[in-house]
Parts: structure tokens; C-alpha cells; sequence
């Protein structure tokens, strides 16, 4: 295929704008000016008719099972409690008694309301069992015939890790904390592989819709199961790197998987570890209390010695970690596990050990001790964070930390200390349109401009180049993609999209609604408006 007449911006310093490219095996051929490329690779051609090429997009960190089934769920983000429970009434009518309803999306701190509780979901669907997520993951909502088949009751001690809302009679009030989800989840029947498979099928057009060429996926083993079964189809056209959970790292180590096993559609990528918990549901762990909360610190799930632990048997078997921190407590112990493991990879080089320091990464980054701030550039750790998470959680982060929300969604100082990035939206907990992401980083601001025409701590701000770069090479690094994917020189994958819009002449504030024309995925076209 031979694209011409446009303008390409391949992202590479050494010819950073073109205005043809030639595509051939699904890889870039040539680039240059349409004189540039030889007669023989003009075949099939595509006249651009002015219109702006950037590199495909990577979601460095998405939840693909999550946000594929989640596309069936009930919509539960809503700015008041009692329309995420008409939309839930609006659900019992269409669904058989007895079949469980689910949905997704909730968001206590911006509900005048605030917190539902089982009573509520009751009394809009009594026939069904109703199990509600919130936009954190952290936190679900539950009612009582949930809670009933769930076997949770007064007499349910909280599990370790998590807690059941109680009422004034200690009952369980139908909200659950972290672990506690884990408990009436189990008591929903779970889809099949092949349910799985077929969800992500059907995503896979919305994603592509949005700009989204590849993945960095942290769901579980049946999430692997069904992209394999995908990827043996032919039918798996997302570039995917897959995590593994910690729990599964023993039997990782035990078969030898290693980071890198797979092609170049799907991909083991490294260890997913959690340190804590989330700001929404305040479960975050701090270093000092939250703001107005004097005796809560979150919740700090391991510390820095026993991510240490895991994080040798992890090195040992070639395998990173991806570590969840938000509160600048978990990132402070991730931190001291990292400065452990490089210790230990420098001492297997002293004895003769020719193995590349692995690329660890932090998923979230989201509040970060100023002592700590140049800690990932120097231990060689990648911040991957989700910019829209900035804007959606600014209000909540104001008030639940204060002025330490001066080094949250800090960006910017990651760049500056050299830390390298890598962005994404942590979906379904937000929308996977990059378009929305690089409005956040550029802008930190809301979609309506708030909170201010400078936006919030405008410090941290982006240009759209880093943002980029954010998208494409760092996600591209982080998978030990970089030869391959991440801009449109010879040689890299033609992954790419044809926008109606040049994003660098557009301004900041409107890069939200830009729209694609076109995306190819290995040279074919996946998706045209």
C-alpha cells in the first residue's frame, strides 16, 4: 500500500514529518516525500488528501476482560445516586428473575447522596441479585440477594485485605472494601473463555474507533486464555502484552515463561503486584493520615521486603514487575524493593551475569513524597499513569490530600527527573480514548474547562510531543517493542491513524473530541469512518 499526499508525523527525530509512506508485509517500506519512494512500492495507493497520520496508539495499562464485559454492564457513572438506581430499575425490567445484574462505574464522592447502600438496590430490583462496581475497582455495592447467595451475613468476619460496610447493628450495609469484593464475586457465575473471547472481538472495533492499536492488558489467567484462543483464530488485532498475576508467578517460574515469550500480537510482559488499594475508596496507603481522617493511613498490602521476596523469584526466571502504587506510602516501599532488586542485578553482573536490568514498572504513580519524585529515573523504573485519571480524581485529591496533590499526576516531574512514561487509562475505571488522555495531560482540565483556564497544578502539563511519546515509544519500551512499534520509520510495523484534525495545530482544549478517519493495524485498514 502507498499512502501520499499527507501529512505524517512518524514520531522519529530523524525525519520527523513526511508525506508519503509505502507499506509492504504489514511493515513501513519507505518514507519521504511521494518522489521519495521507489516506483515498485506505489502499489495500491491511498491519497491522503491532506489529512494528519500519527503512530497507532498503546493503552499501557487496561483491563481488557473488565472493559470487554463491561461494555453489557449497567453504566453507573452517573452525578447522582439515584439515577445510577433508575438506570438499575431500567435493567430488572429487561432481565429474568434470579439473573444477576451487573454494573459498573459508581462514584460516591461526586453523588450528593453519597453512598448507596443494599436497601436502596432492593428496592429497585427485589427479584434480582444486583453487584455494582465502583469506578475505582476498590469498592462494590451489593444487595441483599447478593449479599444472600454471597453467604455473607453480621456473622461474616472482614477478610484479610479488605472489609465489609456495616450499619449501626453491625449488619453488612451492602458496600465492600478491596478483598471483601472478591466475596460475593465469587458467588456470580463467571464467563467461559469463549465468552471472554468473543467480548473482546466485539471491543476490539470500539478500540480501534478511538485510536487504540495496542494494549498492555492486567486481567487474569482467562483473559490469557481467551486472547490465545484469538490469536490462534487470527482474529486478535490489538497488539497485546500480558501480565501475571503474582499469585500465578510460581507457576510461571515453574514453567519457564519469561518476558518477551509470544510474537508480536501477544506477549508475556511482566509481574502485576499490588501495594494498596485506591483514593476513591481512601484506601490508598499514605505516609500521613488522609486529610480529615486522623486515624486512616489506606491500606498497605505488603511492604518493601516482601515485594523484594517476590521480586527475586520474579528476576530470576527474566520477568519485571508491575507494581499498583497510588499513595506515596506504596510508592516510597516500591521504590525500596526496586533500589533491592538493582542492587541484586548488579552484583550478578560483578559475577559475570550478562542479563539486561529488567524493566520494572510503576502502574499509577498516582501521589508521590518529593523526596521520592527522581527515585524512578534513577533506579530505571517506568512510571506508567493514566492522565485522565488526574482530572477525574483532581476534586477528590484535593480533598482527601491537600497539598500533596502538588506531586500527584506529576507528569511532568517524572519527565524532568528522566523517568521514561507510559500512559494509559486503567479501563474501565475510565474511558480508553487516548484522545481524552492527551487532553488531561495537556491541559489538566475537565472536558468543561474546569477547574481553571490554567488548569490544575499547571505545572505538571504536557506539550503534545511528550504526550505522544507517552502513547507510542514509552509503551513501545516497556513491551521491548521499541525496534518494531512506536513510530512509522522502515522497518516499524504500520500501525497508524489517519485523523481529520492535525492534533498539533489543534488547541488543547479541543483535543477531546477529535476524530478519526481511519486506523490501520499491520498495514490493513481495521476501522474507517
Amino acid at each position: 500500500m502507498y499512502l501520499y499526499n499527507g501529512k505524517i508525523y512518524t514520531l522519529d527525530p530523524k525525519r520527523p514529518l513526511v508525506r508519503a509512506l509505502a507499506i509492504q508485509g504489514g511493515r513501513v517500506a519507505a518514507w519521504g516525500d511521494p518522489d521519495d519512494i521507489p516506483p515498485e512500492l506505489k502499489s495500491r495507493p491511498h491519497h491522503l488528501e491532506g489529512k494528519t497520520v500519527i503512530p497507532g496508539l498503546t493503552d499501557a495499562h487496561i483491563h481488557l476482560e473488565h472493559y470487554a464485559l463491561g461494555l453489557q454492564k449497567v453504566d453507573c457513572e452517573t452525578s447522582t445516586r439515584q439515577e445510577c438506581l433508575r438506570r438499575v430499575a431500567e435493567r430488572a425490567q429487561t432481565t429474568p428473575p434470579g439473573e444477576w445484574i451487573l454494573g459498573h462505574g459508581w462514584n460516591q464522592n461526586v453523588w450528593p447522596e453519597g453512598f448507596g447502600n443494599a436497601a436502596d438496590l432492593d428496592a429497585v430490583a427485589p427479584h434480582h441479585p444486583v453487584y455494582l462496581t465502583a469506578k475505582s475497582l476498590h469498592a462494590g455495592w451489593a444487595n441483599s440477594a447478593a449479599l444472600r447467595l454471597a453467604g455473607v451475613s453480621a456473622s461474616t468476619p472482614d477478610p484479610a485485605g479488605g472489609r465489609f460496610g456495616r450499619n449501626s447493628q453491625s449488619h453488612p450495609d451492602g458496600v465492600l472494601y478491596e478483598s471483601a469484593m472478591q466475596v460475593v464475586e465469587r458467588a456470580i457465575p463467571e464467563p467461559g473463555e469463549e465468552e471472554v473471547a468473543a467480548a473482546i472481538r466485539r471491543a476490539q472495533p470500539v478500540l480501534w474507533a478511538m485510536g487504540v492499536t495496542g494494549a498492555h492488558d492486567f486481567d487474569r489467567r482467562r483473559c490469557f486464555a481467551a486472547l490465545q484462543l484469538l490469536r490462534q483464530r487470527d482474529e486478535l488485532r490489538l497488539r497485546v502484552l500480558k501480565s501475571i498475576p503474582l499469585e500465578n508467578l510460581p507457576e510461571a517460574a515453574a514453567l519457564g515463561l519469561r518476558s518477551g515469550f509470544g510474537d508480536d500480537w501477544l506477549r508475556i510482559g511482566g509481574v502485576k503486584a499490588f501495594m494498596d488499594g485506591a483514593l476513591g475508596p481512601q484506601t490508598a496507603a499514605m505516609l500521613q493520615p488522609y486529610e480529615g481522617a486522623p486515624q486512616n493511613r489506606g491500606m498497605l498490602f505488603m511492604d518493601a521486603e516482601e515485594l523484594f521476596e517476590h521480586g527475586r523469584l520474579a528476576m530470576e526466571n527474566g520477568l519485571p514487575l508491575a507494581v499498583h502504587a497510588i499513595g506515596d506510602r506504596a510508592n516510597h516501599e516500591a521504590l525500596d524493593a526496586f533500589a533491592q532488586l538493582r542492587k541484586l542485578e548488579a552484583e550478578q553482573a560483578r559475577r559475570g551475569a550478562t542479563v539486561a536490568p529488567l524493566r520494572h514498572r510503576i502502574e499509577h504513580v498516582q501521589v508521590i513524597h518529593p523526596d521520592d519524585v527522581g527515585r524512578l529515573a534513577a533506579l530505571g523504573v517506568i512510571a506508567s499513569m493514566q492522565p485522565i485519571h488526574a482530572t477525574s480524581d483532581m476534586l477528590m485529591a484535593d480533598r482527601f490530600w491537600g497539598a500533596r496533590s502538588a506531586l500527584a499526576y506529576a507528569w511532568k516531574a517524572q519527565l524532568e527527573h528522566g523517568a521514561r512514561l507510559a500512559f494509559g487509562s486503567d479501563a474501565p475505571v475510565e474511558s480508553p480514548n487516548p484522545f481524552w488522555g492527551l487532553h488531561a495531560a495537556l491541559t489538566r482540565q475537565r472536558q468543561d474547562g474546569s477547574p481553571s483556564p490554567q488548569g490544575w497544578y499547571p505545572q505538571q502539563r504536557l506539550d503534545l510531543n511528550q504526550a505522544l511519546l507517552a502513547y507510542t515509544q514509552g509503551p513501545a519500551y516497556a513491551a521491548g517493542w521499541e525496534d518494531r512499534l512506536g513510530k512509522l520509520s522502515p522497518g516499524y510495523y504500520a500501525d497508524l491513524l489517519v485523523l481529520e484534525v492535525d492534533p498539533f495545530e489543534c488547541p488543547p482544549q479541543e483535543l477531546y473530541a477529535l476524530r478519526l478517519q481511519a486506523t490501520m493495524v499491520n498495514g490493513e485498514w481495521v476501522y474507517q469512518n
